[in-house]
Formats: structure tokens, C-alpha cells, sequence
């Protein structure tokens, strides 16, 4: 049973990051499922620390972002979610490649939704995992 209150496409979910940082990370919404939202992002230059591997602040944008489409997307129309907390525990450096993200909800109340995000790389190993909570708003 999907968790989805607005029916949100991959290229709505996609045109959401137009003009945002999150364009500017590269980052890309990928899959929306019935209960979780992926997307992936490059390590590259845009999301390297000075040391060149990849920016826990990269990883933690990447997460909200993941996180927050998720949340606004799950509460009905008239509603909107904005982040109010995020940690990020980073496990492992990466230099190069692509990492992708997993958004799954570990609670979905009427005033605040609580979020679960995992950053692998491409060989499903774990690079960070974070926690995200969103205040859930009334439009207007």
C-alpha cells in the first residue's frame, strides 16, 4: 500500500530540484516506490571536501533533499513539510563514482514526520546513513 498522498511522477519529483542547489549537486530523483523515494548523486568536484573525498555536508544536502521530497509528497494537498532536525553519521569515503540514496519513513504523524535515509555506493556498501525529521505545515 503506498504511503504517497500527492501523485508525484519522476520527472515532477525531478523538476522539483530546477534552480535549486540540489541541480547544482547533481543530484537526481530516480525511483519513487510504494513506501521509499531513491535518487543518486556524483562525487565529483561539486561534492568534494579539500581532502577529495566526498563532502559529509554533500551527503547530508543529498539526504534532506531525498528526505524532504519524500515528506512533502506523503502529506495531502494543502499541506507541506519543511526540515526541523537532520544528523548523518559518515561510514566511509568515497573519491569517485556516483552514490545513491534510499528515503524511507519511520513515522508519518499529522505534525511531524521522521525519515530514514541510507547513502551507498555502487556496491551497495554503506557511505552515510541519516536521520531526518520535517515539521508538517498547512499551506497559506
Amino acid at each position: 500500500m503506498s504511503i504517497w498522498k500527492k501523485l508525484y511522477n519522476l520527472k515532477q519529483a525531478q523538476d522539483l530540484c530546477q534552480n535549486t542547489l540540489m541541480e547544482q549537486l547533481g543530484i537526481m530523483i530516480t525511483d519513487i516506490g510504494d513506501d521509499y523515494l531513491k535518487g543518486t548523486m556524483p562525487v565529483d568536484q561539486r561534492t568534494h571536501q579539500p581532502m577529495g573525498f566526498l563532502h559529509g555536508g554533500a551527503s547530508a544536502a543529498f539526504a534532506e533533499t531525498l528526505g524532504s521530497i519524500a515528506g512533502n509528497i506523503a502529506v495531502p494537498d494543502g499541506y507541506f513539510c519543511v526540515g526541523i532536525e537532520i544528523n548523518a553519521n559518515h561510514l566511509k569515503g568515497k573519491k569517485t563514482g556516483t552514490v545513491m540514496g534510499t528515503a524511507r519513513p519511520l513515522s508519518l504523524g499529522s505534525s511531524i514526520q521522521v525519515w530514514q535515509i541510507s547513502i551507498e555506493d555502487e556496491k551497495k556498501q554503506l557511505v552515510c546513513t541519516s536521520r531526518l525529521t520535517l515539521a508538517v505545515r498547512k499551506a497559506g
